[in-house]
């Protein structure tokens, strides 16, 4: 699970709990600026390939980056729908696909400060 601070133009994802250790890492950042697509994440969408850092058991979760052609994503999700996608250009992090607590709350929050 994760949490999502806006403050100014940028976005702070904050993994919280145990998936810090799972995901070796306890945050990601970005600006509003590089969002180029946001929605719910598919629930049979998998991470690229290459794992570095993270975990990744089938179908439980996914927790780190992943690599694949072009691409560097940050992925923590159980798989259980409750995941938001994040596309970004022009940033280190193609792609992030995390668990959030009201997937469609914060979907709306995040597309009402992209609109301002």
């Amino acid at each position: 699970m994760v949490e999502l601070d806006v403050s100014g133009t940028t976005v702070t994802v904050r993994v919280t709990g145990s998936h810090r250790f799972l995901a070796l890492r306890d945050h990601v950042s970005f600006d509003l600026s590089q969002v180029k697509r946001l929605g719910p994440a598919p629930v049979d969408l998998r991470p690229p390939w290459v794992r570095a850092p993270g975990t990744f058991f089938p179908g439980v979760i996914a927790a780190g980056i992943f690599r694949g052609k072009g691409r560097k994503e940050f992925w923590d999700t159980r798989f259980d729908g409750q995941a938001v996608l994040i596309d970004l250009a022009d940033s280190d992090i193609t792609r992030l696909v995390v668990d959030v607590e009201d997937a469609q709350t914060v979907l709306h929050g995040l597309s009402s400060v992209l609109a301002a």
